[in-house]
């Protein structure tokens, strides 16, 4: 009889396993520009760009600007930190999942005890008894309302948003390695062309003091030629403790001590082209691409499903508990069969009294969905603005380096004019330096040009969510992970909203 119960509360929990309460979690829609305001200048284009993000820093083809990218992916401390953290939500989820089965107790007691003969209406046959007793104990919950099959929902989404800031943390990094090794070797190039300054000077200080013990210059001259040189030379521990730092930074990254990279990093090296075309693609691919959105649009959805989780909390719960085992007075029986002792039913509890109590929760976690909704679209916001600065950084910045380099070639040649007339002897030795000082600014601030383009294209790269896509495609599983994520809607036109609300 017992059995046929147990089959048939079984039986109408699987008819009724379809049914979740709380709102069934839709992909928010969005509203999109349809292509970028700043593209289309400066060698940018609309055009897909997922097979040049993946691996974008290889498009500067710089051989040791690969390797520190690599290194970095296997030993920055923050990428394992985020691994870590991974880790820890995997096994949550783990935990909700082991949630679905049953909970199964094994006891074992020995009780010793002895009856009061005054007590006792009848005579029996022990006053002193030992109990010997082994077993199981075991509950299920029938999940009929669906709340944990919610909670599982929201497992998930959290595991999946756990993935995606690990991806977040990897773009930056990849970011950050390639944006401080732009801003080494211009460091390293703006010393360059300080020393190349500073012995050009040095050349123009020797001619005023030759014309000077010549009887043909000035003090005024050697004095003005003095001062220009050391104005420059001046400049130079700046940038070598601009040097320094930079390093520091790039052996942090790769998680090493900060001088770790001193030898291997300090000989000069240019500053890494940028190449031709950069394509952009369109403001609809971020959805799909950006780690911090794609992790936000989780976060939504395990907001939404924690809605059920609380709902579920008004209806009955429903439990089949059982226990079974063997007990017995005497040790040399106790696995007999006439030791054996069973007991199973279903049992019902509901938490009828605290409805107040639980209508408040629901009412606070449809508030926390809602935040988790604007969060969202805070991301996505802020996704395209990062996206249209950094295109038009680059594209503008591109612009001022033509204008720089044409600006480089007037002052070479107005210093040459201005050095052949004053060894001449008709022209002013101050046309000289002011010559000489202008060409020496045009050329640190082309060098700053040409790190800067490098680095708003990095910044661009980030900004477009490249990067992690090799980690992925080397991962299946991490790839499978994030799946769901990419089955947000990328409507141009709609008002954002979560269907189903309770």
């Amino acid at each position: 009889m017992s059995q046929r119960f147990i089959i048939g509360c079984c039986s109408a929990a699987a008819l009724i396993a379809g049914c979740s309460v709380g709102p069934n979690y839709h992909p928010a829609k969005v509203t999109l520009p349809g292509e970028w305001a700043e593209a289309g200048a400066g060698g940018t284009t609309n055009r897909e760009p997922s097979s040049v993000l993946a691996e974008w820093w290889r498009t500067f083809s710089d051989p040791q600007l690969d390797a520190l990218i690599e290194r970095a992916t296997l030993d920055n401390q923050d990428l394992k930190a985020a691994t870590a953290r991974l880790r820890g939500v995997r096994a949550l989820r783990g935990a909700v999942v082991a949630d679905f089965l049953p909970t199964i107790d094994a006891n074992a007691s020995y009780t010793t005890a002895r009856r009061s003969e005054n007590a006792l209406a009848f005579p029996v046959r022990l006053i002193d008894t030992q109990i010997y007793q082994i077993g199981f104990d075991a509950t299920w919950e029938i999940d009929i309302f669906g709340g944990k099959r919610r909670s599982l929902e929201s497992a998930n989404a959290e595991l999946q948003a756990a993935g995606e800031e690990r991806r977040n943390v990897l773009v930056s990094v990849l970011a950050e390695v390639a944006r401080n090794y732009m801003e080494l070797r211009g460091a390293q190039r703006r010393l360059e062309i300080a020393g190349e300054n500073l012995r050009a000077q040095q050349d123009v200080l020797e001619i005023a003091q030759q014309r000077l013990r010549a009887g043909l210059g000035s003090d005024l001259e050697v004095a003005q030629a003095g001062a220009v040189l050391a104005a420059t030379r001046s400049e130079v521990p700046t940038l070598e403790t601009l040097e320094k730092l930079l390093i520091h930074r790039l052996s942090v990254l790769l998680g090493q001590p900060p001088a770790a990279l001193q030898a291997e990093l300090q000989t000069k090296s240019p500053i890494p082209p940028v190449p031709p075309e950069v394509p952009a693609g369109l403001p609809s691919d971020l959805l799909r691409r950006r780690p911090d959105v794609r992790r936000s649009e989780r976060q939504l959805a395990s907001a939404t499903a924690r809605i059920g989780v609380t709902v579920a909390e008004l209806f009955p719960k429903f439990f089949l508990t059982g226990s079974a085992g063997f007990q017995s007075l005497e040790t040399a029986n106790l696995l007999s069969p006439g030791s054996q002792y069973w007991s199973a039913g279903p049992s019902v509890r509901w938490r009828l009294l605290e409805y107040p109590r639980l209508r408040a929760q629901i009412r606070a976690q449809t508030a926390a969905q809602e935040e988790a909704l604007a969060q969202f679209h805070q991301t996505v916001l802020l996704s395209l603005e990062e996206v249209e600065n950094a295109l038009v950084s680059y594209t503008k910045e591109k612009v001022r380096y033509t204008s720089l380099t044409e600006e480089v070639a007037a002052d070479r040649r107005a210093l040459e004019l201005s050095t052949q007339t004053y060894q001449a002897g008709l022209g002013d030795f101050l046309n000289v330096l002011v010559a000489e000082r202008a060409l020496y600014q045009a050329e640190d601030d082309l060098i700053q040009s040409q790190r800067a383009v490098s680095v708003y294209l990095v910044a661009l790269y980030k900004a477009l969510g490249g990067g992690w896509e090799t980690e992925a495609n080397a991962n299946p599983d991490a790839a499978k992970a994030t799946n769901t994520a990419q089955q947000i809607d990328t409507k141009s036109r709609g008002e954002s909203r979560i269907a189903n609300r309770e």
